[in-house]
């Protein structure tokens, strides 16, 4: 017994030796703490541009029907989704950041990149999300003297974002994942800090793990943050 706690207090000591070796003697640390801040910084600039064209698109397809004139815009709308959503978002980096925006810094093109690849995926959501207000609510809206597009703004997308709010939570925690590819345009990104850290230092468990457990943690503060803002829209439907 005393053989085996003198063994794990040896591989403990040396555990820390090593961490400390790698993210403090080495003085690599600081990558980690800008790869966070890029991260943090491509995720919510995406995230804002990624509502704005789904609300958009969701708005002009959801509608077409009842509008003629909007319904070539609508084609438009299927068009750009099937093209984002069948192209793989690694891939759309690179075409942003070598053709389309080849004068851009890397953050600016993730940011962009990663907006409009979560746009085509948030337009479906929130269009399914209105689609499952009932149709009274429109005619409702409509007896009221309201336009068609009033009544969407005032009456059924409050409603369908209490549809859709789970979901569209899980795309911002997809998004956030989604963005360690960030690194393909020199982007110092979380993943990326944590390769540069493990090339430099030859320590792939303490870096790699290190990113996992960051990852891992701004994934649990997030789930947090969103049951906690479906509890409160719970209560004040229920008021």
């Amino acid at each position: 017994m005393n053989a085996w706690l003198l063994t794990l207090r040896q591989g403990l000591a040396a555990w820390l030796e090593k961490l400390h070796e790698t993210f403090v003697d080495s003085g690599y640390s600081h990558l980690l703490l800008e790869g966070l801040r890029n991260t943090a910084v491509i995720t919510l600039g995406a995230l804002l541009i990624g509502l704005a064209i789904g609300v958009l698109i969701a708005v002009i397809k959801f509608c077409a029907d009842g509008v003629p004139v909007l319904r070539p815009f609508a084609a438009l709308c299927d068009l750009y989704v099937t093209v984002i959503r069948g192209v793989p978002v690694v891939v759309l980096l690179l075409i942003f950041y070598f053709i389309i925006l080849a004068s851009a810094d890397g953050i600016t093109v993730a940011i962009l990149t990663f907006g409009i690849n979560s746009g085509a995926y948030m337009a479906e959501l929130i269009r399914s999300g209105m689609n499952a207000v009932d149709a009274g609510q429109m005619e409702a809206g409509r007896s009221l003297g309201m336009s068609r597009l009033l009544t969407v703004r005032k009456i059924i997308l409050p409603q369908a974002l209490r549809y859709i709010l789970p979901a569209i939570g899980n795309e911002f925690i997809a998004l956030l994942k989604e963005t360690a590819v960030a690194g393909y345009v020199a982007v110092v990104d979380l993943t990326r800090a944590g390769n540069l850290i493990r090339n430099n230092t030859f320590d792939a468990v303490n870096t790699l793990g290190a990113v996992a457990l960051i990852y891992l943690a701004a994934v649990v503060l997030l789930s947090r943050l969103l049951a906690l803002l479906e509890r409160r829209m719970r209560a004040q439907t229920t008021r």
